[in-house]
This record gives C-alpha cells, structure tokens and sequence, in this order.
C-alpha cells in the first residue's frame, strides 16, 4: 500500500520516527490538491514539443515546453521529477527514416492555424503563381509532406490538398466562412491510403498477403477502416477503400512476392512486373 502511494502521488513523505516506526503522510491532503506523479506527463510534454519542432510548428512546441515547465515549478519534487523523466527521454532514440525531409516555414504554419482557428480565408502565393489566390483551409495532413485541405473558391467548390513546402506567403484575413458540410478532416484523410487524394482513384482496394507474411502484415494498420480476413490456407486478405495507387505501390514494393493485388486492375499492374523473391526481410 506504501509503494502504491509513491508510484500514484508526489506529494508523498516519509518520516522515521523516535519509535524507529516509519509513517506516511500526504502533504496538504485536500482531495482537490492530491498531485499526481508528473514524471509521465513531464515525459509526454517534451516528446510533444520536440515533434512538434521537428515539424517546424514552432508556435506549439513553445507552448508545450511552457505547460511541461508549468508543470515542473508546481511539483515539490522538481529535481527527482526531472532526473526520472530525463531518464526515460535518454533512453528514447528516434529512427532516422530514408530520403528528403520537407521543410515548412514556421511563419507560413503559423498564418495556416490562426486560418483554422476562425475558420479564416487564407490569402497565398502557391508554387510558380504570380498572382496571390484566396483559400479556405479545412484542414491539415502530416506525412512525408505536409498538406493543407483546403477550398479554392475561385476554381472549384471541392476540397483538395496544396503543398504547404510550396506556399511561398500566407496571410489570415478578417474573412469568415462556412466549412464544407459535413467535412471532417479524418474522414478526408481516409480517402487515401496515404496523402495523395484522386477522386478517379478511390474505390475498393484489396491485398492478399501468402501465409508466410500474414502475421507480420496482420499487425500493420494500412488503412483506419481496413478490413482484415484470415483465409483457410493461412493467407491474409485486406480490404479498405482509397486512393492513390501510386503511394500504394511504393509500400508494396517493400513485400516483394509476398503480397497480391486482386483490386483494383490498374493498381495491379503497377506491381506486378516489380514483385522481386530476393527480399531478406519484411518490412
């Protein structure tokens, strides 16, 4: 029951008395004031505030890093809290993923959630253009590229992706308007197995993993509403619905022979000719 008091709360003494008896005690026991263990929180703070700096949302990792120091100046064991999550932190290493990493401005971000804050039209100049275009942004997607799900009302009423590595300037205006009925931005997503959207590309997908690879792509999340059917012969069909073959491929490549498109035909014959048997491993 002791150690239970020290691994819930901080506020937590122990004193030996004269007695030689040791006795527990809550400082400043008021149920209101019982203070959590913060070392998990410290902990979730600052890995918060370094993704978000790495994704150059610059904005958020300062106020995480404000709450995570926030939260240490309230603990009476600041220095204990502090060495057991730095601890833990030391000991978390980042993999290093291959290729390119997109830069994104931090002024270009900042001007993007005061948008969605409103919601706000948004004045950008976009890519090659020479003249400066009005959107109005629903959302973003991060991924090896960061978009923003976004209207242009001067060109379509339908929501589509923009670059934001090729927003060269954004400026919020004083411009209210009304999001698409209905949008969220997760189901947006969801229309495409990674960032790419192509309303002539979404439909059922559907992979056949051979028995030899079913466990290991049994664990994979390929899709937030995939559906996964373990066969007779110990193979593993999946099933969701999505665009955007092309991001499909590249992650198929990585299977080598060990997976089968059924569906769609022409997601089939980006692969096919490119299903190699001299994989080592899976992914």
């Amino acid at each position: 029951m002791t150690d239970a008091l020290h691994e819930s709360f901080a506020n937590v003494q122990a004193e030996d008395g004269e007695d030689r008896k040791r006795r527990w005690r809550l400082i400043d026991p008021g149920l209101a004031r019982l203070q959590l263990r913060q070392e998990t929180g410290v902990e979730a703070l600052e890995i918060a505030a370094r993704t978000a700096a790495a994704d150059g949302r610059l904005r958020h990792a300062q106020a995480l890093n404000d709450l995570r120091e926030g939260l240490l100046m309230k603990s009476p064991a600041r220095a204990r809290v502090e060495a057991d999550a730095e601890a833990v932190l030391a000991a978390m290493g980042q993999v290093t993923r291959p290729g390119p990493k997109v830069s994104v401005a931090p002024d270009i971000l900042d001007a993007i959630i005061e948008a969605l804050r409103g919601p706000f039209r948004l004045r950008v100049r976009y890519n090659h253009d020479s003249r400066m275009r009005i959107l109005e942004p629903h959302g973003v997607l991060l991924g090896h590229r960061t978009y923003l799900a976004a209207r242009d009302p001067a060109k379509a009423d339908e929501v589509r992706n923009f670059r934001i590595d090729l927003i060269h300037e954004a400026e919020t205006l004083n411009e209210s308007f009304s999001l698409q009925e209905g949008f969220t931005i997760q189901d947006y997503a969801a229309q495409a197995f990674g960032v790419w959207q192509d309303p002539a590309q979404y439909g059922e997908v559907i992979w056949r993993f051979t028995p030899e690879a079913a466990d290991r792509a049994a664990g994979f999340r390929f899709h937030p509403q995939q559906v996964l059917e373990p066969q007779e012969d110990g193979s593993l069909i999946v099933r969701f619905h999505a665009a955007g073959w092309l991001e499909m491929t590249w992650h198929l490549y990585q299977w080598g022979d060990k997976v089968e498109v059924i569906a769609p035909k022409a997601l089939h014959d980006m692969v096919a000719r490119h299903r190699r048997s001299d994989f080592a491993a899976m992914p």
